[in-house]
């Protein structure tokens, strides 16, 4: 199949970081050889999971061509985002390609009428003119819930963290993007808000033609939203598949410990235990083998000498010598 008929092509991207003194430095790989596909002309959301500092943040800031990878190429319809030069391809390029950020209450001048950010976008990158501006700033917010009339004269802090959200979104969809990159984009708010946002991105999926890379550490709202899931530990996709099969069939023992980390919702039953991960550890970044092994519950005298090869099993790809 040419590049051209995929979306995107994220091949081979490894992410060094250099940290300490000069007579003590230390390299640690954020993201280690990722690579996966996602189709033109099959929009689906495709969840990248993993705990704090799993390289899943930085995996999306290369994607969205803010941080340089140290090798690896990012294909956007066939071309490669990790050489564009030009003024006018990088502005297509952000065009079609739209991140959603954590914190709405950051995304937003307080200063600022949210109307503003609406018009201007539209105007600056000839999305409308004057002539239809309103007209057309309307349907996009409908896209989201809401109306012109419920926005025109507020300000950011006469809205809710999750009309927020929205409203973010909305500015993303001006330009008709046809990915949106979504950085752990609920995550800030109540958990009785995270399901509008979700569901909203679950319409455009379905109703929209938008496609949606969703990051998060959160398993619930993955399974629920996603159609594949890639699970990350330590700058590794460990396990890539169909989230149906990833998550009720787990084969890498990190996405066991993930799954098994989640409180069954029994209402007889008291959650009693303790989700205990560690922070970003160098002992585990710079681990030689697979970096899972200090932990792993089926570790082998393998695992700690050399790095497990990609394997697929049961149509997905899992990371780990028990499969070799």
């Amino acid at each position: 199949m040419d590049n051209s008929e995929k979306l995107l092509i994220v091949k081979d991207i490894t992410k060094v970081f250099s940290r300490g003194s000069l007579l003590s430095r230390v390299n640690l790989t954020a993201v280690n050889n990722v690579s996966f596909e996602m189709e033109a002309n099959k929009p689906e959301i495709f969840a990248i999971v993993g705990e704090s500092g799993s390289g899943k943040t930085t995996l999306a800031r290369i994607i969205l061509h803010l941080v340089e990878p140290t090798s690896g190429h990012i294909l956007y319809r066939g071309k490669d985002v990790t050489e564009i030069k030009s003024k006018k391809e990088k502005i297509e390029f952000m065009l079609a390609v739209q991140p959603i950020f954590q914190n709405p209450f950051e995304t937003f001048n307080p200063l600022k009428r949210i109307v503003t950010y609406l018009y201007e976008t539209a105007l600056n990158y000839k999305i409308a003119n004057k002539s239809n501006l309103d007209k057309f700033v309307d349907d996009v917010l409908a896209l989201i819930g809401l109306s012109i009339q419920e926005v025109r004269d507020r300000y950011p802090h006469e809205f809710s963290g999750g009309q927020l959200q929205r409203l973010s979104i909305a500015r993303a969809l001006i330009v008709g993007p046809s990915l949106l990159i979504a950085d752990e984009p609920v995550s800030m708010l109540d958990v009785s808000l995270r399901m509008s946002i979700v569901n909203l991105f679950k319409e455009l999926k379905n109703n929209h033609d938008v496609s949606i890379i969703y990051i998060t550490h959160d398993l619930a709202t993955a399974y629920y939203i996603s159609d594949r899931i890639a699970i990350m530990f330590r700058g590794n996709v460990v396990e890539l598949g169909p989230v149906e099969a990833v998550l009720t069939r787990p084969l890498h023992p990190y996405t066991r410990v993930l799954k098994e980390a989640i409180p069954e919702p029994t209402p007889t039953k008291k959650w009693s235990g303790k989700i205990d991960f560690s922070a970003i550890e160098i002992e585990e970044f710079s681990r030689v083998g697979c970096k899972f092994a200090g932990r792993c519950p089926s570790v082998m005298e393998i695992c700690k000498k050399e790095e497990p090869k990609s394997s697929f099993v049961d149509g997905r790809m899992v990371k780990c010598w028990l499969y070799k």
